[in-house]
């Protein structure tokens, strides 16, 4: 199958199956997996104009929803985090887009930017995952904890409860313990996140997730679906400004290449929904350790490729 605004030609079961499997895995930890998509469209399909991440962010748009409604029905979706994620990272990825299209067009430039990224987010969440090995609570598998009851619900120890929402601090209750994080950082840590994940066509939530978990430790079960809705959110908005500069610009490919972004958004639909489900029974530790090995690998490999 040919896709046009890409370049490119490829067998439609490539994408959709790639899409589906990265995306089962990084649903898990609140990652649409778009971060990993992405070097999968430059490296191996040689997709490297920048509508590229036009159609990653198409990508968000499709698979996101499937995976954010099962965490809604489980009780895990914590809705002022959301809100607050989303309305910080909006504006960043705005200018993200500007910055993409005008300064960083060249593939080159674009992956060494790329890796530094992704290697500061990986060793981050390494570290922390390192320090945090001892700890039982981080540890903890859920599969022992958070058994589905006959009706197919949570258990209520397992659904997080929004205690206060205010300017200064949200303070919520998950697993029978109390978790406090100051909004007003919250909000500027997701503008610089909206910033960054504009520019890379992520919506942010590939760093978002990890920072949340080591930065402010909230638990990777909890801040999941928080941050696949805010991905969401911004993606939608990083599409539709892409969508609407692209006239601007006649000469170079800046909308989302649909049918692409098609094929990538089903495949996924599918893996989100099913890595949501799945969450539940992988252990906190194990899923910190996965994406930090993928960040890392990806940040090295690009950063090879750059220089």
């Amino acid at each position: 199958m040919y896709f046009p605004t890409a370049g490119i030609e490829c067998n439609p079961l490539l994408p959709f199956g790639v899409a589906l499997g990265i995306s089962f895995f990084t649903s898990m930890g609140g990652i649409s997996g778009a971060f990993l998509l992405l070097p999968f469209h430059m490296s191996v399909l040689g997709y490297v104009n920048p509508s590229v991440s036009a159609t990653n962010q198409f990508f968000n748009v499709l698979a996101c929803p499937p995976g954010v409604w099962r965490y809604w029905r489980e009780g895990r979706l914590v809705w002022p985090l959301t809100l607050t994620v989303a309305v910080g990272t909006l504006p960043g990825v705005f200018f993200g887009a500007l910055i993409r299209i005008n300064w960083l067009p060249d593939p080159t430039n674009f992956k060494i930017f790329a890796g530094l990224v992704l290697l500061y987010v990986g060793g981050r969440m390494a570290l922390t995952t390192w320090k945090a090995r001892h700890n039982k609570t981080e540890s903890m598998r859920a599969g022992g904890s958070a058994a589905i009851n006959p009706a197919g619900r949570q258990p209520a120890t397992d659904r997080c409860t929004v205690l206060v929402w205010n300017t200064r601090a949200l303070v919520f209750v998950f697993q029978e313990k109390n978790h406090t994080v100051s909004t007003r950082k919250l909000a500027l840590l997701s503008l610089a996140v909206g910033l960054v994940g504009g520019i890379y066509g992520i919506g942010g939530g590939a760093i978002m997730a990890p920072f949340l978990v080591s930065f402010f430790a909230l638990p990777v079960y909890a801040v999941a679906g928080a941050t696949l809705f805010a991905t969401f959110l911004t993606s939608v908005a990083g599409v539709s400004f892409y969508f609407l500069l692209a006239p601007f610009y006649p000469d170079m490919a800046v909308a989302p290449d649909w049918r692409m972004g098609l094929l990538v958004g089903l495949g996924g639909m599918c893996g989100m929904y099913l890595g949501a489900r799945c969450q539940k029974y992988v252990p906190a530790t194990l899923l910190k350790c996965l994406l930090a090995a993928i960040l890392l690998f990806t940040a090295i490999r690009y950063l090879g490729q750059g220089f």
